[in-house]
């Protein structure tokens, strides 16, 4: 009876985890094995509809981390969880508007935390973005338009003249300061971060407004968030001078570097090809010399794998080997290895008897799904792109069986694909799904470590491509 049990468990899980299909070379195993054990602890770790990121002292639900996760689970294959959790977390909003950071068996936190209200907002819109559930985006827009009106009543108070003197300026239209941002616990500061999921919740409820046939209300927060992101830009300008750095702050106050935080700029911010150069160039730089500089001299005493964030905006800032090398080194992290996960902490000698979180932490579990994706396909927000295979390294797609991709589930509808060398200086690639072209094309990425010299599409020549990449209507 109990091997019986067992055994229909096991099947239970392997069909629950088969929504997407990843066949890789052996040396991507433990990537391919990952993705489904982080899909697993997502789905232990709910409690009811609630997403939470562990099981014993996480055993809350943030707005923060369930955006994050759901973004993952929908880039996955997995909707219901998300329509449920929306569905359960949306009506703890407060009166005037306001998200709570959080939810537990005591109702809504009140701690504020501003970046919840375009957190909330863009989960929202990401569901509708894969499913195209216009019923569901009517049944949400109730809250989505509350959260905005919220968002207007805490940037006014960063509108007033004060905030228009040279002293102040860099505060000029930000929301207030906040302690969402687990390094500004003991003081509040108006951080980027915060700022950053105000813009994501702005454009997503225009965009929905739109999508609805509110035309008014589309119009009205379309101006709401072209004002607020030219105030977010010039506070970043400011306060980069302010503080004499070349990289993107994590806060206004400090000036501080925080590469992890940035990352939400790039993914799911969707802010690249807007965010200032060379700046944005500059912070991946320096957190890639950081980096190395902590993995070559083996005396780091601890970090946390939200670090995986990185591997994502890596990617699409086009650096892949910079990437690969973060990606092989959080794998080290795993412990115990069998188990495929990572603590909210990671100490280089692991019997520190220090803090770790859960085991498994699965907010990190979220991103490092969203990052592995990355390397198979991404959405390009600036040019309405999809982008496929920026990641991938060439030993994958040289290893005689290459690579394939079933079902992956992305904006623009179901995407499959193989790749493999079909002899010693050919790529093959095979695309088929039901993806509809998006405005931007299709941007088809070569792994391989030379140059594209000669392309054909379906048996013709195509002109369309770069040393590294092809484009495709």
């Amino acid at each position: 009876q109990v091997n019986r049990l067992l055994e229909q468990t096991r099947r239970d899980w392997e069909a629950r985890l088969d929504r997407v299909g990843l066949e890789l070379p052996p040396a991507a195993g433990r990537l391919a094995r990952s993705i489904k054990s982080n899909l697993a602890y997502i789905l232990i770790n709910r409690d009811g509809s609630a997403i939470q990121p562990g099981s014993r002292a996480y055993a809350r639900s943030w707005i923060r981390d369930g955006a994050l996760t759901s973004a993952a689970l929908l880039g996955m294959g997995y909707t219901q969880e998300v329509r449920e959790f929306l569905q359960w977390y949306a009506p703890y909003q407060f009166a005037d508007g306001k998200v709570p950071c959080c939810v537990d068996g005591r109702g809504a936190d009140p701690t504020p935390e501003h970046d919840s209200h375009g957190e909330l907002i863009y989960t929202v819109m990401e569901y509708y973005r894969y499913t195209r559930d216009v019923g569901f985006l009517r049944e949400m827009w109730p809250y989505v338009l509350k959260a905005v009106g919220y968002i207007d009543y805490l940037r006014q108070q960063r509108l007033t003249d004060i905030y228009r003197t040279p002293e102040l300026c860099m505060y000029c239209g930000l929301v207030p300061e906040s302690i969402s941002h687990e390094g500004y616990s003991t003081q509040p500061r108006h951080s980027y971060w915060d700022n950053f999921f105000i813009l994501r919740g702005l454009k997503d409820a225009a965009d929905m407004a739109a999508i609805l046939g509110e035309n008014g209300e589309a119009a009205r927060i379309a101006a709401m968030r072209d004002a607020f992101r030219k105030d977010l830009y010039a506070s970043i300008l400011e306060t980069m001078k302010l503080h004499q750095i070349d990289y993107i702050p994590g806060a206004v106050e400090l000036g501080d570097f925080d590469s992890t935080s940035t990352t939400v700029a790039i993914d799911p911010g969707g802010e690249l090809g807007r965010l200032p150069q060379p700046a944005l160039d500059r912070t991946f730089e320096r957190y890639a010399e950081f980096f190395r500089a902590r993995r070559d001299d083996r005396k780091w005493t601890a970090y946390t794998p939200y670090e995986w964030r990185v591997v994502g905006a890596m990617i699409r800032l086009g650096f892949r080997d910079r990437a690969l090398e973060a990606l092989e080194f959080f794998f080290e992290g795993q412990r115990p290895a069998a188990w495929n996960q990572w603590a909210e902490v990671v100490w280089r000698e692991p019997r520190t008897p220090r803090f770790i979180g859960d085991m498994p932490h699965t907010w990190v579990g979220s991103d490092f799904i969203r990052s592995a994706r990355s390397l198979f396909v991404y959405e390009r927000e600036a040019d309405q792109a999809l982008v496929i295979g920026a990641g991938i390294p060439a030993a994958w797609v040289e290893n005689p069986e290459g690579i394939a991709v079933k079902r992956m589930p992305t904006w623009h509808g179901t995407l499959n694909y193989r790749m493999a060398m079909s002899g010693p200086s050919t790529l093959r690639v095979q695309l088929s799904g039901d993806v509809t072209v998006p405005p931007g094309r299709i941007i088809l990425h070569s792994p391989l470590d030379r140059p594209l010299r000669e392309v054909t599409v379906g048996g013709r020549p195509a002109t369309t491509f770069t040393a590294n990449t092809l484009t495709l209507d």
